[in-house]
C-alpha cells in the first residue's frame, strides 16, 4: 500500500467534510473547496477521520491512491488554516503595490506589469527601506495560490549571475561564477 495514501486524515474542528459520488466537498472557516474523484478512489469518513481507500493494488489505483490522499488533506488543512507564499523582489528600482486585486509590478521592463488576482487569493504588498520588495499572497487553495506564486515568478524569474528577479523568500538560488572568473 501506498505509504501517502494509507495515513489517515484527522478533520479538525470547524471543517464539514461531505463525500458524494465522486465529489469531495470540504467547508472550513477560511471557506470552501470541491474536488472531484475518479470512480475508483473512495473516502470513508468517520470518528472525525477521513481514510482513502482504492479497490485494487494496479499500478494505476496505486498512483490514484497517494495523490487523492494528498489533494484531500491540502483541501482540510486550507480550509482550517490557509496557505502562505511570499515572493521577493530582488533588483534596483523593482517595486511593488497592490489596489485591492489587481498587482503592480515595476521589474525593470519599459512598462509596469499589471496583474489581476482571483478573487480567492489575498495580496499584501511590504515596502521597507533599504530592503527588497515582498508580495505575500494567501488562500485556502493551495493549487491556486501556487499557480498565482508561479505566474508573478515567471514575469522576471531570477538570474544565475546577480540574482536579480522575482524569488520565493527564502529560495537558494544556484549561482554561476561569470566572465571574470574565466580570466583569474
Amino acid at each position: 500500500m501506498s505509504r501517502i495514501g494509507k495515513a489517515p486524515i484527522t478533520i479538525p474542528s470547524g471543517v464539514e467534510v461531505k463525500f458524494d459520488k465522486a465529489v469531495v466537498k470540504v467547508k472550513g472557516p477560511k471557506g470552501e473547496l470541491e474536488q472531484q474523484l475518479k470512480e475508483d478512489i473512495a473516502l470513508e469518513i468517520a470518528d472525525g477521520t477521513i481514510n482513502v481507500t482504492r479497490p485494487t493494488n494496479q499500478k494505476r489505483h496505486r498512483a490514484m491512491h497517494g495523490l487523492y490522499r494528498s489533494l484531500v488533506a491540502n483541501m482540510v488543512q486550507g480550509v482550517h488554516e490557509g496557505f502562505k507564499i511570499s515572493l521577493e523582489l530582488v533588483g534596483v528600482g523593482f517595486r511593488a503595490s497592490n489596489k485591492g486585486q489587481l498587482l503592480d509590478l515595476v521589474l525593470g521592463h519599459s512598462h509596469h506589469v499589471l496583474f489581476a488576482l482571483p478573487p480567492e487569493v489575498k495580496v499584501v504588498t511590504e515596502t521597507v527601506k533599504g530592503k527588497n520588495p515582498i508580495v505575500h499572497l494567501e488562500s485556502h487553495d493551495k493549487q491556486l495560490v501556487g499557480h498565482v506564486a508561479a505566474k508573478i515568478r515567471s514575469f522576471r524569474p531570477p538570474e544565475p549571475y546577480k540574482g536579480k528577479g522575482v524569488k520565493y523568500v527564502g529560495e537558494q538560488l544556484r549561482r554561476k561564477a561569470g566572465k571574470s572568473a574565466a580570466k583569474a
